[in-house]
């Protein structure tokens, strides 16, 4: 065992995985969804599972930024084949690869981000906050597309909805990370050119500066979005072609309540009227012709 894993150990924890208190009921997209062929949705549930694990660690107010890199670090250990029974989550993750067959670097990615996650308070511009994304949010459609065999053309797509739908996630919840874990996703250099803080973001609502950052930003995700919009014609895979074309549906429904939201006043949120309309158009092909 490491130095690293041991001190985890040593802090009387009987797993390096944690809740971060943060909601899980809130989820915007379907994982592992009827439409994913069924004999991959257990591998589809345990990425997720991974992934929301190593999450909870990064999100986690009660840990030091050091407690939350060595909890990572083995996770990645376990992924990679080290024997422990302290991240349940990583070793199912394992399993699973060695079953199908796919390449464990998404998961490293993703460990990789959440890391960023546990030391990096702030990003400077859309170009820093999309470097993230590549860590972040990619490799969870590439893992999808690779469990399913698919192209790597497709890529480049899945990539822009991924990057899409992290964006609309750090706008929804863009006051909590703030008070909670003082992390702001909002590029510093779009605040400033408003000539507001990240203060603004202790507000009760919204002030004019921050809307048009706000508004900026999901100017650039709807530009993302029309690229994702050419993901599902990019898909054999019949099922996960319906599904990519329902979280499209889904990333524009989002979109349209984050302009007409104020994330600070509410968190804004589907409607179960915007899961119908995108199942319906997106399960028919209608989103994506």
């Amino acid at each position: 065992m490491t130095t690293r894993a041991a001190d985890v150990r040593q802090k009387g924890s009987d797993s390096v995985e944690t809740p971060s208190g943060k909601w899980r009921s809130g989820e915007n997209f379907p994982v592992g969804s009827l439409l994913i062929r069924s004999g991959l949705r257990v591998h589809v549930h345990a990425f997720y599972r991974f992934a929301r694990n190593a999450d909870d660690i990064a999100d986690n107010p009660e840990l030091s930024a050091d407690d939350k890199i060595r909890r990572l670090d083995r996770m990645a250990e376990i992924l990679d084949g080290a024997p422990g029974r302290d991240s349940p989550a990583a070793a199912a993750m394992r399993q699973s690869l060695i079953e199908t067959r796919v390449s464990a670097q998404h998961c490293h990615d993703v460990l990789h981000a959440f890391r960023f996650d546990a030391t990096k308070l702030r990003y400077r511009d859309w170009d820093d906050l999309m470097a993230y994304c590549r860590y972040s949010a990619s490799p969870v459609g590439r893992q999808l597309l690779d469990l399913h065999g698919e192209s790597r053309e497709a890529w480049s797509a899945s990539d822009a909805l991924c990057s899409a739908l992290q964006v609309l996630n750090h706008l929804q919840d863009c006051a909590d990370d703030y008070r909670r874990l003082d992390r702001v996703y909002l590029p510093i250099s779009d605040l400033a050119a408003e000539g507001i803080g990240v203060e603004a973001l202790a507000a009760p609502a919204s002030c004019p500066g921050l809307r048009r950052v706000i508004d900026g930003m999901l100017d650039r995700t709807d530009a993302l979005i029309e690229i994702a919009r050419g993901l599902p014609a990019q898909v054999t895979s019949f099922g996960l072609r319906r599904e990519s074309a329902v979280i499209v549906g889904l990333a524009v429904r989002l979109l349209r309540r984050l302009r007409r939201g104020d994330p600070l006043a509410a968190r804004v949120k589907l409607r179960t009227s915007d899961c119908v309309g995108a199942v319906v158009s997106g399960a028919s092909g209608f989103a994506w012709r």
